[in-house]
């Protein structure tokens, strides 16, 4: 018979951290305390292993009005109005049960932004999958778009960018990053607090049921075998409950009586009662009894574990209990008391008479313990970084290369997935799905903000350093070709086990990298999740850093797009001309090599292209503007006609390998174009940036034709088949 293991055990703790328990009680926890625990000290809800590297990051600025520690993070926009947003990770329910999983992590996000107050305007998403010629794969990916899909129309919040890649290494750990973007003016801004010794403490939403129970400790462990076993683990949603509950807490939040507000997400009424106390410096008192529940027989330790979803922490000025349950009633849903704030730190749990938990808030929150991993070097990091990729035949072949990367489901058209989104409802949409980024009208305001998720994963493996920056910098660049000046953003950051010291690295580095580039790039960080233990059977996902990134512009009818407009406009690139195959898209997917260095980034001359870009865009100078990413400028252009639905003629100055000019994916460049008239005039601006530009071609016919200087056709494809490859990939590989 096999040994049973101590209950703590089972929950997810150490013997090293029960015991620390039992030293900050004073002796043993009883069941539900330990249950308490265990989700509290969980990584997905104490950040032990990060919470050291994230001080690296930048959290302040002119423009930044909540940093990290809160729901979300708030940032100025002018005129009394602020931006609040925030990215969270979903993946391990999302690998067991792909649309639920994909679907609840939509609702977590919604919660967590209009918690502070704020109406949430915008949906994004972040997605990484394995390779779709594997049927479990495909079967994943389509449920998680179905998920995301389902829950953001019926809440009627547009779901309005995001990113897909495809890798091997997520074959069995798919990445489902959810974000959300809200609206609040200043003085509506809400905190998670539990301030005010004698308020009410209310729970509001939905009846309390099993779903969800140690779903924080699940998300803290690797998967394995046993974890279809964990089904029942992950959450249901009902997105029309809330849609009720996003109208009463607006509701209840305007008449004022509102002191604190708390999503229950991951470790339920545990973690929002002892979160809201923590952050105020009180304590708190609940009734588990007066929990509405929907399902019999529940025991303390359920409700307090349960993550059933759609339920809000809300704790009211005193006396204003009547006033929020007219509201709730209003709209269907429950509101009831079940505790007060109390002064003394303490948390707690009673049902009717009975006390079943009583424990220390600091020693659930402030007390949980933090590791100082040491980092080791991968032995694949020196190996794959200096490969000899000038040993590479170079392709006879130029077409046949850019349509099977057009193909590539990586860079092929997303249509299949954001063609289920509803992008255009509230009507604020200016610039949809498919392009650098979103953008988004402020209503009555001429205002607007731009948005966008980005990461490399591929780069973070072969140099974690470059690949941290390079994710920041590319994010920044999509807002920078919509013409929108970034002002701050959210990271999600998705990593195997970090208990091992080469996971741990990647991770050190990423943050490291990060945290350069947000300082030189003036961009703070105001929010984000730490998601580890992405690991299936002891292999880990590739390092993937995601920054989902937002942007102001002063004037949206000024927003620019991708597409070439005007046959004779001036083809422009912004940034060097010059060639790169380590680390590239074009190198894995015709060759079938990871490897190489990763592109260098100057970080002054990435902040000089940008500011170069937005400043042209705002004179009104760009008709379009592109950055160039996966597959180069090669891709960059194609993408640029097939948008605009028109052809090009370029000729480039090539020296060395033609595919690492066509292919390479050096950094800062932006494909842009202008009037002839006005070239001079980009130019002179260019040169007041420092920043380097060339005349690539000019805009027409139905080709993209490329030759170098000698007059040698390098590509020479019809638009029309560029489209058809790009356009047919992922809906071709779902059926």
């Amino acid at each position: 018979m096999a040994e049973q293991k101590p209950l703590w055990k089972e929950m997810g703790l150490t013997a090293e951290e029960y015991q620390r328990i039992c030293e900050l009680l004073g002796r043993e926890p009883n069941y539900v305390e330990t249950g308490m625990f265990a989700v509290l000290w969980s990584e997905h809800c104490a950040y032990k292993n990060s919470r050291p590297v994230l001080k690296l990051f930048p959290t302040s600025g002119p423009q930044v009005l909540q940093g990290p520690g809160e729901n979300a993070g708030v940032v100025d926009i002018g005129d009394g109005q602020a931006v609040v947003f925030k990215i969270e990770s979903h993946n391990h329910p999302s690998a067991i049960e792909p649309y639920q999983g994909a679907a609840t992590g939509v609702g977590g996000i919604v919660r967590d932004i209009f918690a502070m107050g704020a109406r949430p305007i915008a949906i994004l998403n972040s997605l990484r999958f394995g390779t779709l010629e594997s049927p479990r794969v495909r079967y994943l990916f389509g449920g998680v778009v179905s998920g995301i899909a389902d829950y953001g129309n019926c809440l009627g919040i547009p779901t309005v960018g995001g990113e897909v890649y495809f890798h091997p290494s997520y074959n069995d750990n798919p990445l489902v990053n959810a974000m959300c973007v809200g609206l609040v003016e200043h003085d509506q801004i809400k905190r998670g607090r539990a301030s005010g010794v004698g308020n009410p403490v209310m729970l509001v939403g939905a009846p309390t049921g099993r779903d969800g129970i140690h779903g924080a400790t699940f998300a803290s462990e690797e998967l394995s075998e046993e974890s279809e076993d964990r089904r029942p683990a992950v959450q249901v949603g009902d997105p029309f409950m809330e849609k009720l509950l996003i109208e009463a807490c607006l509701e209840v939040i305007q008449t004022g009586c509102v002191v604190g507000i708390q999503d229950l997400g991951a470790a339920g009424l545990t973690s929002a009662c002892a979160e809201t106390a923590a952050r105020a410096g009180t304590g708190i008192e609940i009734d588990v009894s007066l929990v509405p529940r929907r399902e019999e027989g529940m025991t303390p330790y359920e409700v307090m574990l349960s993550e059933s979803q759609e339920r809000m922490l809300l704790i009211p000025e005193q006396g204003k209990e009547e006033l929020v349950q007219q509201i709730f009633h209003k709209w269907g849903l429950n509101a009831v008391v079940i505790g007060r704030v109390t002064g003394d730190g303490i948390f707690r749990v009673k049902e009717g008479g009975n006390l079943v938990a009583e424990v220390p808030v600091k020693a659930l929150t402030e007390e949980a313990p933090v590791y100082y991993r040491t980092p080791r070097v991968p032995e694949y990091y020196e190996k794959c970084r200096y490969w000899p990729v000038e040993r590479l035949p170079v392709p006879e072949d130029f077409n046949k290369v850019l349509l099977t990367l057009l193909e590539h489901p990586t860079i092929a058209s997303k249509e299949w997935v954001y063609r289920q989104y509803d992008h255009m409802v509230l009507i604020n949409t200016v610039l949809r799905p498919g392009g650098d980024a979103a953008v988004l009208r402020i209503k009555g305001t001429k205002k607007g903000i731009g948005l966008t998720t980005d990461g490399n994963s591929r780069y973070c493996y072969l140099d974690p350093y470059l690949g941290g920056m390079i994710a920041v910098a590319e994010a920044a660049r999509n807002l920078s070709c919509v013409g929108a000046k970034p002002l701050g953003l959210t990271d999600c950051l998705n990593f195997g086990n970090p208990e091992k010291p080469e996971i741990f690295w990647q991770f050190q580095e990423v943050v490291k990298g990060m945290s350069e580039a947000c300082k030189v790039l003036e961009i703070p960080v105001v929010s984000g999740n730490v998601s580890f233990y992405n690991e299936t059977e002891g292999v880990a996902v590739y390092p993937t850093p995601v920054v989902g990134m937002v942007g102001l512009l002063s004037d949206v009818t000024k927003y620019c797009s991708p597409g070439f407009k005007e046959p004779g406009d001036h083809i422009v690139l912004l940034g060097p001309l010059t060639g790169h195959l380590g680390a590239s898209e074009y190198l894995a997917v015709i060759h079938g090599c990871e490897a190489g260095p990763v592109p260098e980034i100057d970080l002054l001359q990435e902040k000089a292209v940008q500011d170069c870009c937005r400043e042209l865009i705002n004179q009104g100078l760009v008709k379009s503007a592109h950055d160039c990413s996966e597959g180069g400028l090669a891709v960059a252009l194609a993408e640029c006609c097939i948008a605009g639905g028109i052809g090009a003629n370029l000729e480039l100055e090539i020296e060395g390998r033609e595919d690492a000019f066509l292919f390479g994916e050096v950094q800062s460049r932006i494909v842009i174009t202008c009037v002839p008239r006005h070239l001079e005039k980009v130019r002179e601006v260019a040169r007041s940036f420092g920043v380097p530009v060339r005349l690539l071609g000019r805009v027409g016919g139905k080709r993209l034709l490329i030759r170098d200087l000698r007059g040698r056709v390098l590509v020479d494809l019809v638009v029309k088949e560029m489209e058809e490859k790009w356009r047919g990939s992922l809906s071709k590989a779902m059926g």
